[in-house]
């Protein structure tokens, strides 16, 4: 597992294009946000449930992209003919890109909470939290989507079908109890509505109550892995 991971993160190294898309995209957009609104009090309400999905989107596609590569170019093949467990390869991947995604939340947190000039009514430490999770979240999501992509234009073709629904229910653009009923209810099944509630609380609330909602990302992070793990196989093709 730990060699696993050692041997994902010195791939990434030598990536700059991956390592500018997991650390300067969503500083860059957060920035483009704050530049578009110009202090208005909009900003201070949406960015952080966008601190919930810039990171979910960009773990999600890094890393469906890299393991796709790992099954097409038959590495994924030889590595399990070695006395490396699905569990093992898993973990080796979700340890690397969660490192990968404590940066990015570090960075990003404290991008909005400095120059950007978020007021955070509750402790920075949990936006943190939440935005690390929130990464790994999509880091899952990515080991489980790649598994049903052959190339990765197809994995690309994932993120409008599984990440877009989540955006447009998650209750950043309505909130969710104006919602139709069903459609409050399909809400209540998308792992982001818990990752922008539990953001919302922490802008808003001096002692936010998240645990609820950091229990069920945890619960959606570590379904996404078995799944991903019963759906690796031995054969790329």
């Amino acid at each position: 597992m730990i060699a696993t991971a050692n041997r994902v993160l010195r791939q990434l190294r030598h990536d700059p294009r991956t390592l500018a898309m997991i650390f300067v995209v969503p500083c860059a957009l957060l920035t483009l946000l704050w530049w578009v609104y110009d202090g208005a009090p909009v900003f201070q309400s949406i960015a952080p449930a966008l601190l919930a999905l810039f990171p979910l989107l960009i773990m999600f596609l890094v890393t469906s992209i890299a393991t796709l590569r790992e099954r097409t170019s038959g590495t994924l093949e030889r590595l399990l003919t070695l006395p490396v467990s699905k569990v093992g390869f898993l973990g080796g991947y979700a340890i690397a890109f969660g490192v990968l995604a404590a940066g990015q939340a570090v960075f990003a947190s404290l991008l909005l909470v400095g120059p950007l000039g978020l007021d955070l009514a509750g402790p920075w430490g949990l936006l943190v939290l939440v935005a690390v999770l929130d990464a790994l979240l999509g880091m899952s999501l990515g080991l489980f989507v790649s598994a049903f992509a052959r190339s990765e234009f197809q994995a690309v073709q994932f993120m409008p079908a599984v990440v877009l629904p989540q955006f447009l229910l998650c209750g950043l653009l309505v909130p969710r109890d104006q919602m139709p009923e069903v459609l409050e209810w399909v809400s209540r099944a998308l792992p982001l509505t818990y990752a922008v509630d539990a953001m919302t609380r922490v802008s808003t609330q001096p002692v936010p109550e998240i645990w609820g909602d950091v229990a069920v990302i945890c619960a959606f992070v570590i379904g996404f892995l078995g799944l991903g793990a019963v759906t690796l196989k031995r054969r790329s093709a």
